[in-house]
């Protein structure tokens, strides 16, 4: 008698589909539980505290940071990088498999899990100031995660998808990144005039100040437009913004309420650091790339060398594959198991959190990028194809040679 067996262990033995030519083509996704990690990611503040609870070493709370930004980078380093791809033929198969949308379900309510558990735990420890507000960073930190997880949420179709995403960005209170990065960012990413995208010579500090209240400025301004085209003030209660920062301004009711006034200082850390995770994503993933404009002034398509890739296993698979972030942005609507791997693409130096760690000293990270962004085939040393910061354009001109640049283009500074 024939043993049963469900649909996930059909799925674990592969997806089979037919080449063009009657070649039969069979995949198998070997990191098909390795994704796991994603979902377990926002829970590792809980490890911290754990530690904490049993041994009373306050370092012990800033156990993520040690994790993520020393440990993930070596990590990424040993196991090295992933090029494979699923094949073109199997791909809709792969993306209609429910496992993988189910994880991106499943994580939505840890996030809720994290800010509450850690909320809990700031209060009824005996905490230093410093190790109250390290606790609220932590979990700030993963929180960037939500970011994430609403990037990939709310580039889907389904109303469920877009609800969840709604709901989890309002977990670090940034309910206009979906409207920003969709209509705005994608549209307009690698150009001067993209509030998402980092400018050749400009560090991760300018970034940051002109990123965070661009993106909100131009979400606004979208919501707003698509209100008024129904005849509604911007402030009418279909606002999506509004919607989700009405549930932030819930869950921050509600941790006051339940565990005191410190919460302000808390939610405070918490929500700016899950910024900061943002920013710093935004920051590497299109560094100096630039698409061209044509004669009448609109950019070219975008195409998978206008972002800065990274196949490192570990660090992809704790971020839902963020760092195939080229194939991304040429295929937006994609799930993140079948995004693929091209030749020739800028690369990173590491996965996102060694990167970070790059990004966070300005002089090392020019040492270093500027040399790999002009060396890009598509680029070969022409500063005309990049997205330069007019405040470091004499600098750079006078770096890399005022011969391989022609007038100033304009942009916005």
């Amino acid at each position: 008698m024939q043993a049963p067996h469900s649909r996930d262990t059909d799925r674990m033995r592969g997806y089979t589909a037919s080449a063009a030519s009657g070649e039969a083509i069979h995949y198998v996704d070997r990191k098909r539980w390795l994704w796991i990690l994603s979902v377990l990611f926002p829970l590792q503040p809980f490890l911290g505290i754990a530690l904490h609870a049993a041994t009373g070493n306050e370092l012990w709370i800033f156990l993520g940071l040690f994790l993520n930004y020393l440990v993930s980078p070596i990590v990424d380093m040993i196991i090295g990088e992933d090029t494979n791809n699923p094949p073109e033929e199997v791909v809709m198969q792969l993306d209609r498999d429910p496992y993988y949308r189910r994880l991106t379900y499943a994580i939505v309510p840890l996030h809720f899990v994290t800010l509450i558990g850690c909320a809990w735990y700031a209060t009824v420890a005996d905490l230093s100031i410093g190790a109250f507000l390290g606790l609220g960073m932590m979990a700030g930190m993963v929180a960037g995660l939500a970011i994430n997880t609403g990037h990939e949420l709310g580039h889907k179709n389904s109303r469920l998808e877009k609800t969840l995403s709604k709901l989890v960005l309002a977990v670090p209170a940034y309910g206009h990144f979906s409207i920003d990065h969709n209509r705005g960012h994608h549209m307009s990413v690698a150009t001067p005039e993209d509030a998402a995208s980092s400018r050749m010579g400009e560090s991760i500090y300018a970034f940051a100040r002109r990123e965070i209240p661009g993106a909100f400025k131009r979400a606004w301004a979208f919501e707003r437009q698509r209100l008024a085209n129904r005849g509604r003030s911007a402030w009418h209660p279909d606002n999506q913004i509004l919607q989700s920062w009405g549930l932030s301004l819930l869950i921050a009711a509600g941790l006051i309420a339940t565990f005191g006034w410190p919460m302000v200082p808390f939610l405070v850390v918490h929500h700016a650091f899950a910024y900061w995770q943002l920013t710093s994503a935004n920051y590497i993933e299109h560094y100096g790339l630039r698409r061209v404009a044509d004669d009448n002034g609109k950019p070219e398509r975008c195409q998978p060398h206008h972002s800065w890739n990274s196949n490192h296993v570990f660090s992809n698979l704790v971020l839902f594959h963020l760092e195939r972030h080229s194939d991304h942005h040429a295929h937006p609507l994609r799930r993140y198991q079948s995004l693929r791997h091209f030749e020739n693409l800028p690369q990173l130096p590491n996965g996102y959190f060694g990167t970070y760690l790059l990004a966070y000293v300005p002089w090392l990270w020019f040492r270093v990028m500027d040399r790999r962004l002009l060396n890009l085939p598509h680029i070969d040393g022409d500063l005309d194809k990049v997205n330069i910061c007019p405040r470091a354009r004499a600098s750079i001109l006078l770096t890399h040679g005022r011969d391989r640049m022609s007038e100033p283009t304009i942009g916005t500074v």
